[in-house]
């Protein structure tokens, strides 16, 4: 499959069948966020995997609304930054979390992406404090998302030349949209 009709299929998956995503796949998606490009070869993510029914639960309670799904995920991964190590971490770590969602559906794997940074749990808690105190995230590292993956319980339609909204395409000049 060409890079474009993986990105028209790619779509996000909240529905999983309950079987495990083996372990070298995991290794596989891993591998692919660990090849993303970083700001000065920095590389400022780590990546918790969440695969014990237990923590998915807690991961599900996460925020408010949004994350109850991975409670019936069959794997999570939290990545992490360091704003230490980079002013950009953000952007890094949400270049490796796209190429993990683009290599979970070259294998048929589906994906959804939680926000977790700048998102709360409740009133007086934010998520990524919530996640820190259950999973003894260290306090120098951000959580930016939550990665749901595993076998989708169906598939959806896949995006086409339709869903695409071209008048968003400018060229030279703001004023001036670019025709196709």
């Amino acid at each position: 499959m060409s890079m474009i009709d993986l990105l028209y299929h790619r779509r996000s998956t909240r529905k999983f069948l309950d079987k495990p995503v083996e372990v070298d796949k995991v290794k596989q998606l891993i591998t692919a966020g660990l090849l993303a490009p970083s700001s000065k070869n920095n590389r400022p993510w780590e990546f918790l995997i969440v695969d014990e029914p237990e923590k998915l639960k807690v991961l599900s309670y996460s925020r408010h609304y949004g994350s109850s799904f991975l409670a019936n995920t069959p794997l999570a991964i939290i990545v992490l930054g360091s704003p230490e190590k980079s002013d950009v971490w953000v952007e890094d770590c949400s270049l490796a979390s796209l190429l993990i969602q683009l290599e979970a559906e070259s294998m048929g794997l589906g994906s959804c992406w939680v926000q977790i940074r700048s998102r709360s749990h409740d009133e007086e808690l934010s998520a990524s404090e919530y996640l820190r105190r259950h999973f003894d995230i260290p306090a120098d590292k951000e959580v930016l998302s939550i990665i749901g993956v595993g076998y989708k319980e169906q598939e959806r339609r896949p995006r086409t030349e339709q869903d695409l909204v071209w008048d968003k395409v400018r060229r030279n000049s703001y004023d001036s949209k670019m025709k196709f």
